[in-house]
């Protein structure tokens, strides 16, 4: 079951139950995935829907952010609209996760001691290898800290 037919399914739920909030959330994901699914003129692979559902809460939270502290009713809306396109994200990898990763990509590159200097090298293997499970700034994080 592709996350379309699931997210649709979701929707009808909310929809019999009047829960307009989720509704509205459901429908745009909806959209904003039949969107990129029409562009590529093909069905999205799975990294792909988690991309677009990363996109939207970003989105949201910028948002939220940029909400002056007054407008409680739009703070609330946002949060709600985070929660629910929460539930269809990918799980994010743990930071123990990442640094096992970083240390295999390091043996296999062959550095001993590495250094700022190979950070670009480190990065360009280790990224297809998280992109999409983990959040690029953590990545950072943990190569920075693996670094002399």
């Amino acid at each position: 079951m592709s996350k379309i037919d699931e997210i649709r399914a979701e929707m009808v739920t909310a929809m019999k139950n009047k829960d307009k909030e989720r509704k509205d959330t459901l429908s745009m994901l909806l959209a904003a995935l039949k969107n990129k699914a029409i562009d590529k003129r093909e069905d999205l692979t799975e990294a792909e829907e988690f991309e677009i559902i990363k996109k939207e809460i970003k989105q949201t939270k910028e948002t939220l952010e940029l909400t002056p502290a007054d407008r409680t009713e739009l703070i609330e809306q946002c949060n709600a609209r985070i929660k629910v396109l929460s539930e269809f994200a990918p799980e994010e990898m743990s930071e123990d996760a990442i640094l096992a990763i970083v240390k295999e990509v390091i043996a296999s590159l062959g550095i001993e001691n590495p250094t700022v200097k190979e950070k670009g090298k480190i990065m360009k293997e280790l990224m297809p290898k998280v992109k999409g499970k983990a959040d690029g700034a953590v990545v950072n994080k943990v190569v920075a800290s693996q670094l002399q």
